[in-house]
């Protein structure tokens, strides 16, 4: 069914926030179909798969390419059926980069040719080229194709920044970039990238013309499986270098479940300076509190520190453990408990580490018998860690990531410099599993819907009472 100008704002603003309340990840997930929806698409049928391309491969199958090799299912599920399967997203931000590599990648995962289109998008006039068209009409029954980059056209990346009051502008061309893929691509949408968590039409604005939509194997397994259990956690170890991780940390505060906080990084540096305050004293957070570094991105502002308040009195009104460090590393490789004036914390120090170690012990004691098991959940690292000089407090923790698991524990860790981490310091036997999309996890769990997901669960509102048929 064709997107009108008008739906198309409108399916923008609920993206945005406005005119739809947030669900729970269990609510998208009970409204979105899975791939077995799709089985009895006839041979022959072009469907759009939104793939989890952003991979860099190494010389070998096996390196770089461990997000093309979890679309490896579904692409066979569609090419056993004889299903068309046109392939397209992301390689990084920069618009000039090329998924021709990827899509030689992805044909020797497969073991068959996958064709490559190089250009396939007018920008001018957001129309699928003539040449793109011809390309998908000649794939064989059970091939593939890939398109070039998405962030090769602007009308990709309009909604990144984007404010509610430029919907109306942005509208035609999203709308008419929808009707395009579904009237020369395909009608049939798979969205198969779990880590592309970011605004991009070909992920939130597709789907809006299709006639079918489903989730993709491996992310509904991420979905339906490892997330739904890191909902679980009783025990959270949150780090990093971006204070906004605090909105994570809260909303997963308020679902109930967790009693033990671990953190580092500048969220622990806001919550450190919040539990001084409450307790009428000082504590200096140095040159994350200078305003001179407002534009920097390890500036804590002041309504950080009292959303930290905030979640520490919700946290004691629950019952909730918070272990903050006592020593940091400051930038001439120093040891302090106090970060103070020009000063700058760049990892955990030692009296810390020790600390969260107890902290792990009591947690290992305490739940080590749960039936079904104690979840923990782990994200970040302790601090500038590609720096042999800052590393220690990450590396030591690496090490308790082994320990629970090896007492029975589940250990969840969420991807991005976490899963970096623990492929330097550790093995992947050391916990349960490792995601391969930090952003995508912490929205999932925190205090953001992943855009896919608000897409999806619209699109197959959009199907009629059963799109699950």
């Amino acid at each position: 069914m064709p997107v009108t100008t008008e739906s198309m704002a409108a399916w923008c603003r609920k993206l945005l926030g406005a005119d739809a309340p947030r669900l729970m990840l269990e609510e998208y997930m009970n409204a979105i179909p899975r791939m077995e929806c799709l089985g009895n698409l006839p041979r022959g049928t072009t469907v759009l798969v939104r793939g989890d391309v952003d991979a860099k491969p190494g010389p070998t199958v096996g390196e770089g390419d461990i997000r093309l090799r979890s679309m490896k299912e579904t692409l066979r599920f569609g090419q056993e059926r004889g299903w068309k399967q046109i392939v397209f997203g992301h390689i990084g931000r920069e618009p000039e980069k090329s998924l021709a590599k990827v899509a030689a990648r992805l044909g020797e995962i497969l073991g068959c040719p996958v064709t490559f289109v190089e250009d396939w998008l007018d920008p001018t006039t957001t129309t699928v080229k003539d040449d793109a068209v011809e390309a998908i009409r000649k794939c064989p029954e059970g091939g593939v194709v890939m398109l070039q980059n998405t962030r090769k056209y602007p009308v990709e990346r309009v909604l990144w920044k984007a404010k509610l009051a430029d919907i109306d502008k942005l509208a035609p061309d999203l709308a008419k970039l929808a009707n395009e893929m579904a009237t020369k691509v395909a009608k049939v949408y798979i969205h198969e990238a779990f880590s592309a968590g970011s605004l991009d039409a070909s992920s939130v604005v597709a789907p809006a013309a299709m006639e079918k939509v489903a989730l993709g194997k491996y992310e509904a397994e991420q979905f339906d499986g490892h997330l739904k259990e890191c909902l679980r956690a009783q025990m959270v170890i949150f780090s990093g270098l971006k204070i906004d991780k605090l909105d994570d940390l809260e909303a997963m505060i308020g679902r109930g479940k967790v009693r033990k906080i671990i953190a580092a990084g500048s969220l622990a540096a806001a919550l450190k300076k919040a539990a001084a305050e409450l307790e009428g004293k000082k504590f200096d957070l140095g040159l994350s509190e200078d305003p001179a570094h407002k534009d920097k991105s390890y500036y804590i502002p002041a309504e950080r520190v009292e959303q930290a308040k905030r979640m520490l009195a919700a946290g004691k009104a629950k019952g909730i453990e918070f272990v903050l460090p006592v020593d940091f590393v400051l930038g001439d490789g120093s040891v302090s408990s106090e970060i103070g004036p020009g000063n700058q914390q760049f990892d955990v120090g030692p009296a810390s580490s020790a600390l969260y170690e107890k902290a792990v012990s009591d947690f290992i004691a305490a739940h080590k018998s749960d039936q079904p098991p104690a979840v923990v959940f782990h994200n970040g690292v302790f601090g500038m860690f590609e720096d042999a000089r800052f590393e220690q407090g990450t590396r030591k923790f690496i090490a308790q990531l082994k320990r629970m698991t090896d007492a029975g524990i589940k250990v969840y860790v969420g991807g991005g410099e976490g899963g970096t981490a623990l492929e330097k310091y550790g093995k992947p036997d050391w916990v349960t599993y490792c995601f391969t999309a930090g952003g995508t996890v912490l929205n999932a769990l925190g205090s953001e819907p992943v855009p896919y997901l608000v897409a999806m669960q619209m699109a197959a509102k959009a199907m009629g009472p059963k799109p699950h048929a």
